[in-house]
Order: structure tokens, then sequence, then C-alpha cells
């Protein structure tokens, strides 16, 4: 997962905290979030990089993070020591639902769920929720897309999981109003030793776009979704 930021080390701060991992940084301006004792590849993990830019607020994506619960009392102990970390309640028009909408200190929206056995073994985060128009027609693209397995198709969600089973679901979810957005997006890895541009390429097949979002002379290639969400293919590692 990829947030833009204004401040790119309060930000990844705050996220290792309320995640319970530790933060590195892979230049100026990039706050790398991830497990304790993370080795590449690891199927259960779902890395964040907060990365500064000049004007977050003009950054459109529509993606954002679910956190699990394992009880009532624990979701309820999970949003009080969120708050106090500096996330604050936010209403996107959720009206009496089961879960907590939430934002981060730079307004990222993101989710603190009820308990739901299907997320049980899946770590802090249940998912990570792509706002969609089509759910079939990102499952046909995503699934092609990643070395992961597809769990469910319907109508108003698509569910993608690991391939070894582990760690959160990337979920496609119909929404009536898709200009909703945060200032987050996917970032894709190739496995080590593959080809980045093989993958570029792979993916365009697929019905991948290119993307010029400004990015000028970067080692990544942005590329958008058939929905026009947009993505990074990084260097392979």
């Amino acid at each position: 997962m990829n947030f833009k930021a204004w401040d790119d080390v309060a930000l990844g701060q705050f996220w290792a905290e309320a995640l319970g991992w530790g933060v590195s940084s892979e230049g100026p301006g990039v706050t790398n979030v991830e497990p304790h004792g993370l080795v590449v590849p690891d199927p259960a993990a779902v890395c964040i990089d907060v990365v500064s830019v000049p004007d977050p607020e003009t950054v459109s994506y529509r993606a954002h993070l679910d956190f699990a619960s394992t009880s009532l009392t624990h979701q309820a102990q999970m949003v009080t020591r969120l708050k106090e970390l500096g996330a604050t309640s936010a209403d996107i028009g959720q009206g009496d639902v089961p879960w907590t909408v939430l934002a981060d200190p730079e307004g990222n929206v993101f989710c603190v769920l009820e308990p739901r056995a299907m997320y049980a073994d899946n770590g802090p985060i249940a998912a990570v929720v792509v706002s969609c128009a089509d759910p079939r027609a990102m499952a046909r693209f995503w699934n092609e897309a990643l070395d992961w397995t597809l769990h469910e198709v319907t109508d108003d969600v698509a569910r993608l999981r690991s391939t070894a089973g582990v760690g959160p679901y990337l979920e496609f979810v119909r929404v009536p109003d898709i200009t909703v957005w945060t200032r987050v997006h996917l970032d894709l890895r190739p496995y080590l030793r593959d080809d980045q541009a093989a993958e570029v390429a792979r993916l365009r097949t697929l019905g991948a776009a290119d993307a010029d979002i400004g990015q000028g002379e970067v080692p990544w290639v942005v590329l958008t979704d058939p929905e026009g969400n947009e993505f990074c293919v990084l260097t392979p590692g």
C-alpha cells in the first residue's frame, strides 16, 4: 500500500504504532512501515510506504484498509487506542453499521471491523478494500494480475487472497458513487529475479494502461487498472 502524505515520518509513525510494526526509510520523503523481522517475499505481509508529496489533497485513489478484531471488546479497545494515537471518527455516510469508521491524522479513512470469522487468522489487517463500479470486471483483471487466489466474486464484491491462504484479503466492493476517495493506492513488486519490463508488458495485455501522474524519471512504472485506479509496478525484490 502506498499512502501520499504531507509528513511521511509522522504518518508512518502513526501506522507503525497502529499496526504494531516497525519503520525504516529507503530515502528522503519515504517512510516504510512493515512487520518486524519481515523477510521478502512474505505472503502474509501487506506493507505500507508513506510518501511525502507537495500536495496530497490533489491525489485521488479509492482504497482503504480494514482492521480485524477478535471480539466486540477487542474492537472497542482498538478504536480507543487508535484515537489515542491520533485517529478521529469519520462520517462517510455509513449510517448504522457494526464497524467503526476512523480517519488517520492526515484524513485517510479506514475501518475497524466487528469480529468476523473469515478474518480470524489475517493479522491486524483484515483487507485492503478498493471501491469500484464492477467487482466482476475488477476480479477478472486482478485475478490475472496477481499470483493470488480468487475466493469470491458477486455483483457486489470480489475477494482475493495470497495462494498461501494467509494475510489480508484484497477486496473490490461495488459502491454507487466512486467519486469518494482517499490518498492510497496499490504497489506491486515482481518476484525476485523477475523482469519488471516483462511484468509491465503482461499487465498491459490484461487491460492495464500507462499513466502519467507527473512521476518523471523514476524506477517504478505507473499504470491504471480497467477502472482507472492507479497502481505502481516496482523493481523486483
